[in-house]
C-alpha cells in the first residue's frame, strides 16, 4: 500500500476561522449555503487560462476573471467539491447573480475588495492553514487544552484543580473519581460555573483576591471545616501586569505533593498562553459578527452568512431600530455630555442601547454605522407590532436622557417578513431619522406612520437641494436678493404661504405690521414675477423656500 495513502489528511480550518484570519479589510462574505463551519483544506489559484478545476475542500482564488467572467470557475469549483470561491466584482449589480449561483451550487462565495491584492489573500490563507491544530476543523482547541492542563496539574500536585477567568467563572477543571474528596466550595463552583458569592466574600475578607491581583506567587488558604472548605492553593494567571484568571488546587483525601507550588507556577504560565489566545479569538469572532451585520444592513451581504454564524432563523420576522444623538429638535435641558469626547459618548450610548434591548429581545444585535447606531431585531414573534417596537425605542431614549443627560432620537423601521429584508427596515428607519433631524421635530421616537408627511417633505427638499436644475430660478433669485440686501422677502413670503394667505396670522408670526407684510408680498411678486393666485406656483414656492439659504 502506498505509504502516502496511510497518512492522515491535511489539517483543515473552518471557513469561520479563515474569515477571522483574513479580516473584513480583504474579503466579504456574499453567500455561505453550507454555513461557516465548512472545512477548508487547501488553497488553489485559478488562472483564466487554466481549465476550471478544483480539489475537494479547497479555497479557490479566481484570479483575472472579474464579475460575470467568474461564473464558469464558480460552477466548476462547486462541481469538484471546493469549499469556497473568491472573486473580484466589477459592480454591485453582479452580487445577486453570483450569490444566487453559489447558493444553488452549494459553495461559499467571497468577494475580494477592490484595493486588496490576491497575494495577500493567498499568503494569509496558507498561513492560517499552516497554523491549524490537529483534530476537527474549527475545533476550539483551547477548551480541550485547558481541561487537559487542569488534569495534568492535578496529577503533579495530587490535588483537585479548577481554572477560572478574571470574573471567577470556571473555565476548566480536573476529574475526580471520589466525590467525597470534593469540598462544598468546589462542588458549588463547578455546578454553577462560578464561585458562590458567600464564599467569594470570605476570600475577599482574607485578602486572597488582593494577593492574586498584585502578585504572581502562590497563596495558601487553610481549611475551614465550619465553612465546608478544605485546604487549597491558588495562583494568578497573568499576562504582563494584567490578571487573566486563577488556578485553584484543592487538597483531597491525600496531602498535596511536595512540589505543588512549583507545578502551580508552571501551570499558570501555560494557562496564560491559552487565555490570551481565547481573548484574541473571541475578539476576532466579534469582529466577524460586526462585519456580517454591517454587510446585511448595508445591503452588501445576504442574510444567510449572519444567520448561520449566530444560529438565527432567517425566515422569521425582523426589524431595525435606528438611533442618533444631538441637541437639535429635542426639547429638554442641555445634555451633560456636550463637549465630552465623542468616542466616550458613543461607547456609553451603545452600551446603554445594548443593555436595554437585550432585556427585551434575546437575539438583538447592536452595531454602529457612522454616525448612527442600529439595532437588528431578528427572529421576532409573528404577533409583534410596531407599537411594541416603538415602546422599546422609547424606553431607550428615556434612559439616555435620564442616565446620560443625552437627547437621543430613535426611529422604528418597518417590520419585514424575514432577515433578508432587514436592509429595507434599516432604510425606513433612516428616512424617519432624516426627517426628525431636518424638521427639528420635538418628538424623540417615531415610526414612518407617525410622521409620514414630514418624511416625504424632507425627501422632496433633499431632491431639490441635490438638483438645482429642477428649482424655480425666480425663487433662487429672491433668496439671493435677500442675501445681498439683508432682506426678509423670502421669509415673509413663506410665512404668508404657510398661513394660507392669512395676513394677520403671518404678520403675528413675523412680529411685523400687517401693512409691512403686504408690502413685502407685493415686492416679492414684482421681483420674481410669481403669480400667487396659481396653486402650482404657491406649492413650489412653499417647498423651495424651505431650503436653507446655502441650498
Amino acid at each position: 500500500m502506498d505509504p502516502a495513502a496511510m497518512s492522515p489528511p491535511p489539517a483543515g480550518i473552518s471557513l469561520r476561522h479563515l474569515l477571522m484570519a483574513l479580516g473584513d479589510t480583504l474579503v466579504e462574505v456574499q453567500a455561505a449555503p453550507a454555513g461557516l463551519d465548512v472545512e477548508i483544506r487547501g488553497v488553489a489559484l485559478l488562472d483564466p487560462e487554466d481549465p476550471p478545476t478544483a480539489q475537494r475542500g479547497e479555497l479557490v482564488l479566481v484570479i483575472g476573471a472579474r464579475g460575470r467572467a467568474a461564473f464558469p470557475a464558480l460552477r466548476a469549483a462547486a462541481r469538484d467539491g471546493a469549499a469556497a470561491v473568491v472573486v473580484k466584482l466589477d459592480g454591485p449589480g453582479q452580487v445577486a447573480a453570483l450569490s444566487e449561483t453559489a447558493a444553488e451550487a452549494g459553495v461559499a462565495l467571497l468577494s475580494l475588495r477592490g484595493e486588496a491584492r490576491w497575494e495577500q489573500v493567498n499568503a494569509l490563507a496558507r498561513a492560517a492553514l499552516d497554523d491549524a491544530p490537529p483534530g476537527h476543523p474549527g475545533e476550539r482547541a483551547e477548551e480541550g487544552d485547558l481541561f487537559s492542563l487542569a488534569q495534568t496539574t492535578a496529577v503533579l500536585t495530587s490535588g483537585i484543580v479548577s481554572i477560572e477567568d478574571a470574573a471567577n467563572r470556571v473555565l476548566a477543571y480536573s476529574r475526580s473519581t471520589d466525590s467525597d474528596e470534593i469540598d462544598d466550595l468546589r462542588r458549588r463552583s463547578i455546578l454553577g460555573w462560578q464561585g458562590p458569592e458567600a464564599y467569594l466574600v470570605k476570600l475577599r475578607e482574607w485578602g486572597v483576591f488582593q494577593h492574586l491581583h498584585s502578585s504572581d506567587q502562590v497563596i495558601g488558604i487553610d481549611s475551614h471545616p465550619e465553612l465546608g472548605i478544605r485546604r487549597r492553593l491558588a495562583v494568578a494567571i497573568r499576562s504582563g501586569d494584567r490578571q487573566l484568571g486563577t488556578i485553584w488546587v484543592q487538597e483531597g483525601s491525600t496531602p498535596l505533593s511536595e512540589h505543588s507550588e512549583q507545578a502551580l507556577l508552571g501551570a499558570a504560565r501555560v494557562a496564560a498562553h491559552h487565555l490570551v489566545r481565547r481573548r484574541r479569538e473571541l475578539s476576532e469572532d466579534l469582529t466577524l459578527t460586526r462585519t456580517l451585520l454591517a454587510g446585511l444592513l448595508e445591503g452588501s451581504t445576504g442574510p444567510q452568512p449572519l444567520a448561520t454564524h449566530l444560529g438565527f432563523d432567517a425566515s422569521l420576522p425582523a426589524a431595525v431600530l435606528g438611533f442618533s444623538y444631538g441637541t437639535a429638535g429635542v426639547a429638554g435641558p442641555e445634555p451633560s455630555h456636550v463637549g465630552a469626547a465623542p468616542e466616550l459618548t458613543h461607547t456609553e450610548v451603545t452600551n446603554l442601547i445594548s443593555v436595554h434591548i437585550a432585556a427585551r429581545h434575546r437575539s438583538a444585535r447592536v452595531t454602529q454605522l457612522d454616525p448612527r447606531i442600529y439595532v437588528l431585531l431578528p427572529q421576532l414573534p409573528r404577533s409583534i407590532d410596531t407599537d411594541t417596537l416603538r415602546g422599546w425605542c422609547q424606553e431607550i431614549t428615556d434612559a439616555a436622557r435620564r442616565h446620560l443627560g443625552l437627547p437621543l432620537r430613535g426611529s422604528v423601521g418597518c417590520l419585514v417578513s424575514g432577515l433578508g429584508d432587514a436592509v429595507e427596515s434599516r432604510r425606513e428607519s433612516d428616512r424617519v431619522l432624516d426627517a426628525m433631524m431636518g424638521a427639528g421635530l420635538p418628538t424623540a421616537v417615531a415610526a414612518l406612520p407617525d410622521i409620514q408627511a414630514e418624511v416625504l417633505i424632507s425627501e422632496m427638499l433633499t431632491l431639490l437641494a441635490a438638483h438645482p436644475e429642477i428649482r424655480d430660478p425666480r425663487l433662487t433669485a429672491l433668496v439671493a436678493h435677500d442675501s445681498r440686501h439683508q432682506g426678509r422677502l423670502a421669509e415673509s413670503l413663506l410665512a404668508y404661504l404657510n398661513a394660507f394667505g392669512d395676513v394677520r396670522e403671518a404678520a403675528t408670526q413675523l412680529h411685523v405690521h400687517r401693512n409691512t407684510l403686504r408690502y413685502r408680498i407685493r415686492r416679492a411678486e414684482e421681483l420674481t414675477g410669481l403669480d400667487l393666485s396659481r396653486p402650482d406656483q404657491r406649492l413650489l414656492a412653499m417647498l423651495q423656500l424651505r431650503l436653507p439659504p446655502t441650498g
